[in-house]
């Protein structure tokens, strides 16, 4: 279930919901849906997504998820890709000021986590480590006792996310996979975050230390798309994904982020809480 900032919980059941219990949750589903998740099936439906006559998705889109289009740059798109990538007008996601206060790289829905001494987190009923999602022993270290912030976007979200503080980028590392649904039903059958294709690179910065910032694909999202900078600035775009829900993953060290108390008490509830790209969600520790 979902939680806004206010305190006001959501429990929103769709039918991509209904479609996906199918597929992951029965053994037949599941025999169904392994073809789909190789990643690629995710390149042809990204080369259709992105024809001129992917555009007959687009209304039906913007009905069945009421979106609002004024909110956004633009009115015409030659691909259903490029009306998903979207920008939103700046005014309507301004960044938090204080540059001690920690933000939302993107709107999403967020769990935060603490990483224990052995460098684990548990996501609904998961056990994950750091070193199997980075697939990187030395670095997991480095986040021992800190926070995995999981931030999951589904198809309704502004696909675009941001720096979350000033510093430098070091080079990005990808890593091959599967392309699983993020939505929580998927990780009661599969261990998604460490099976899914993604990318990570460190954000090295005075404000809050060393973070890692990552993105992973899912189910028929096989284009995360990420900028070529070194120097950041926070706030500034670091990328988008294409078609469908995705997830952008931060981890952060100990005794650096102290993180907002309702995030941390709807986290123990197994609440997501609902978060807008730029808005604070934590402070410097």
């Amino acid at each position: 279930m979902l939680i806004s900032r206010n305190g006001t919980i959501i429990d929103k059941t769709d039918s991509q919901d209904k479609v996906l219990s199918v597929l992951y949750g029965t053994a037949l589903g599941r025999m169904l849906l392994k073809p789909l998740t190789h990643p690629a099936i995710s390149r042809i439906a990204g080369w259709f997504l992105s024809t001129k006559a992917s555009c007959v998705f687009i209304q039906p889109f913007i009905k069945n998820n009421n979106i609002d289009m004024t909110q956004f740059e633009g009115t015409s798109y030659r691909s259903y890709n490029e009306f998903f990538c979207r920008k939103i007008r700046p005014e309507l996601r301004p960044i938090d000021k204080d540059p001690n206060h920690f933000i939302s790289p993107c709107d999403s829905k967020l769990t935060v986590l603490p990483i224990s001494a052995d460098t684990r987190f548990t996501l609904k009923h998961t056990e994950y480590t750091v070193a199997s999602l980075l697939k990187n022993e030395d670095l997991a270290v480095a986040f021992q006792g800190g926070y995995a912030m999981i931030f999951r976007l589904t198809v309704d979200d502004y696909h675009r996310y941001c720096y979350v503080a000033d510093g430098v980028q070091s080079t990005p590392v990808a890593i091959q996979g599967a392309l699983h649904t993020v939505n929580p039903i998927a990780n009661d059958y599969f261990p998604i975050y460490k099976e899914n294709c993604r990318e990570y690179c460190l954000l090295q910065n005075t404000q809050f230390g060393d973070i890692l910032m990552m993105e992973v694909g899912a189910l028929l999202v096989g284009k995360i798309v990420n900028h070529p900078n070194t120097t950041v600035v926070r706030g500034e775009e670091k990328g988008y994904f294409q078609f469908g829900g995705s997830t952008v993953v931060l981890l952060t060290k100990a005794n650096a982020v102290t993180v907002d108390e309702d995030i941390l008490q709807n986290s123990e509830r197994c609440l997501e809480t609902i978060v807008k790209f730029g808005e604070k969600i934590g402070v410097r520790a």
